[in-house]
């Protein structure tokens, strides 16, 4: 590394370190949770109140999102990841609705990840911004999520 690129390089953000912080935390408590049962109710308890701890726009939509998810692919769990509501298939997380107020961005966003199966040529959208969830954006939302996982 030159020196230049040694002095030019800040670390990570406050809210870079809080996610980190958030996902060691997670890792601790699907630890201590007894039954398989036990810790997919506790998990979906926990998004629940992340969500409701979200500001007004971030938590309605995250509320709709929530809805969409869990009605369109039900073989999703809901857990949380970064401090972020997430949903995994097989303890592998597929798609996380991110809060604008988390990263302080000016939107939402529904990423998906490499376990989506959205490929579509050799290059495909895997998040989207998010600044309102309509109706059509919910049926735009649960196509994506059920091509995700089939």
């Amino acid at each position: 590394m030159s020196n230049t690129e040694s002095n030019t390089y800040e670390g990570f953000t406050a809210e870079e370190r809080a996610a980190m912080k958030d996902r060691a935390q997670e890792g601790k408590t699907a630890v201590r949770r007894s039954s398989r049962a036990d810790k997919a109710a506790e998990a979906e308890r926990e998004v629940l109140a992340k969500i409701a701890e979200m500001q007004d726009s971030d938590r309605v939509m995250a509320e709709r999102v929530h809805a969409v998810i869990t009605a369109s692919a039900p073989v999703l769990a809901p857990k949380l990841w970064y401090g972020m509501p997430a949903y995994a298939l097989d303890g592998k997380i597929v798609c996380h609705f991110q809060s604008a107020e988390k990263f302080k961005t000016r939107y939402a966003t529904l990423g998906f990840s490499d376990q989506a199966k959205l490929d579509e040529g050799t290059m495909w959208p895997a998040a989207f911004a998010l600044t309102e969830v309509t109706g059509e954006v919910e049926a735009q939302i649960s196509a994506l999520v059920k091509q995700a996982v089939s």
